[in-house]
């Protein structure tokens, strides 16, 4: 019960405490009056008060400071209000943690016995890139959490750049780690598509490309004009809140003719000649709309060679890139299996750079190229950049090239994003292992890294699966209570696990070490992004698949 006590002149005041239960992360209160009341107000500005039409029931939510309550203390709080007759209105008030969304996801059942579920490994990594969706949503939007944003994303002429992913934990669209995630994610498709049909994700997995690639296409304003970013980095990582709230200014980059970027504009290509391949039968004009702004794309970034992160700065300090001839090669490769269009080949094999290569991610390409570039023709020269690119990938390694390895079996390339680097290999090992190189220890290797994300050591790094799984990842609307309950940095330096959590994401990772901290504040080791899941995702499905694949040739080994 509210005590409500008049103070003169048609006004009066409520007071009413709450002995907590639990800490709150973000609350709503509603407070059901007698009466009608207008002009309800909180006395110390600390609420935002809304009022229902019928001036009887109105809610007060957190402002920024306040939305962290504990049980140490008494939720104590006051409002003031006017009445409409002589008579003071009693009240009743009822609070709601806003840091409990109550969204529970069903999980599939593990119907082949393995190690790990993948069926759930595949619906909750779609899940997570459900979660970065940026734009309107659409009305089956499963995400309770996420409502519409960024509605006015607009080019530097008015174009609507609406749609796309929010790039990691941050809500920057950046279309280059983007479009990279894009192919990764529909080569995987196109590879592995009886692993979605299996696991049951094939539809979803088809919807989940869509939504960027309806936004790559947007990007492509003109025949030789190309967006790559809308927002900016510095600006964004000084707001901590959902992306619904973003209030600051979101700037449009694009790459042209007179400031050109092959490396962005072959990525685009490649991703969209990758689903115009996958979208064939699903939606034929869809993918033919593809393949021409593939090709489109594709002859600009070859007419107007460039680097996009030294024609426009703006780009450098997020992710700068030191080439295109990788980006070029991919996108030459994908689109000569997309239309057999021999330019395409000649074009990919003279980009490609032979030897050793540092690694798959979203600014190095040439192990995507050398593993395609084999799928295609089977020349021993692109066996050999396989093969020595995995020599120095897979355990035992010597010399400068050799990638290290954590106590535990992680192979270590970098501390940004550690876990990536070694999914996005295991996927590049799988595929060429489909083409028949080392099938049996790029496979068994693949498993160990997939592995060890998934729990081999103990812990889980896939948010919301496995045992002990990250739930204090960076990632602004993850952390914030429910809508319309403020958020604010408060609840980046919070102890509490995030109030909703981002299933399937999988987290940067450990140190060289295996060190880990499940700790919010810790970006390197904890955010997360799309480009972290692209690969990872690709080589669960390949996992997936060739575990089917074993079973039912065992099964008829036994008929």
């Amino acid at each position: 019960m509210v005590q409500v006590t008049d103070k003169g002149n048609g006004v009066f005041k409520g007071h009413f405490i709450f002995n907590l239960t639990e800490d709150l992360v973000g609350w709503k209160i509603q407070i059901d009056f007698s009466k009608a009341v207008t002009g309800l107000t909180s006395p110390v500005g600390m609420e935002y008060v809304k009022d229902s039409s019928n001036e009887t029931v109105h809610y007060l939510v957190n402002k920024d400071h306040t939305g962290i309550q504990t049980t140490k203390r008494q939720f104590d709080v006051m409002i003031e209000g006017t009445r409409k007759d002589d008579s003071v209105p009693s009240a009743q008030a009822f609070l709601q943690n806003m840091g409990h969304d109550n969204y529970n996801v069903p999980t599939p059942p593990n119907n082949d016995g393995t190690k790990y579920n993948y069926d759930e490994v595949l619906m909750k990594s779609i899940m997570f890139y459900r979660a970065q969706r940026s734009g309107k949503l659409p009305a089956n939007n499963q995400i309770s959490w996420r409502e519409d944003s960024a509605l006015n994303d607009r080019g530097q002429n008015g174009e609507d750049l609406t749609g796309g992913w929010y790039d990691a934990g941050d809500h920057v669209k950046f279309g280059f780690p983007q479009a990279s995630a894009v192919t990764l994610l529909t080569w995987s498709l196109l590879q592995y598509k009886d692993a979605y049909n299996a696991s049951g994700q094939l539809d979803d997995m088809y919807d989940c490309i869509r939504w960027p690639l309806e936004w790559l296409l947007k990007c492509h304003t003109g025949q030789n004009e190309l967006y790559f970013q809308v927002g900016d980095g510095n600006l964004d990582h000084n707001f901590w809140g959902r992306p619904e709230d973003m209030k600051m200014a979101r700037p449009s980059f694009k790459v042209t003719s007179n400031k050109p970027g092959s490396d962005v504009a072959g990525e685009y290509a490649a991703a969209m000649a990758v689903a115009s391949m996958v979208f064939k039968d699903k939606d034929p004009a869809f993918s033919a709309k593809l393949l021409n702004h593939s090709k489109q794309i594709y002859t600009f970034g070859k007419t107007y060679p460039g680097i996009y992160s030294q024609s426009l700065k703006e780009a450098g300090p997020f992710y700068g890139s030191d080439g295109y001839k990788d980006e070029m090669a991919v996108g030459a490769a994908m689109l000569y299996l997309a239309t057999n269009n021999s330019q395409y080949l000649t074009d990919a094999e003279s980009f490609h750079q032979h030897g050793n290569q540092w690694g798959q991610s979203w600014g190095s390409k040439f192990t995507a190229s050398m593993v395609l570039l084999y799928q295609i023709t089977k020349k021993d020269v692109y066996k050999q950049d396989i093969e020595t690119t995995f020599t120095n990938w897979l355990p035992g390694a010597t010399g400068p090239n050799a990638v290290p390895y954590t106590p535990k079996g992680l192979a270590f390339r970098t501390k940004w994003g550690s876990l990536r680097h070694a999914a996005n290999n295991a996927f590049m090992a799988l595929i060429a292992a489909e083409a028949g190189i080392n099938p049996t220890q790029y496979r068994n290797w693949a498993k160990g890294q997939i592995g060890y994300i998934l729990g081999d050591t103990g812990r889980s790094y896939v948010v919301g699966f496995g045992v002990n799984p990250p739930s204090h990842e960076h990632h602004r609307a993850a952390s914030c209570p429910l809508i319309p309950a403020s958020c604010s940095h408060d609840f980046y330096e919070m102890k509490y696990s995030n109030p909703h959590v981002l299933y399937g994401a999988i987290v940067g990772g450990p140190g060289p070490n295996d060190e880990y901290d499940d700790v919010r504040s810790d970006y390197v080791r904890n955010e997360v992004a799309v480009d972290y899941n692209a690969g990872f995702q690709g080589a669960v499905a390949g996992i997936h698949i060739n575990f089917k694949l074993k079973a039912w040739f065992s099964s008829l080994a036994s008929l």
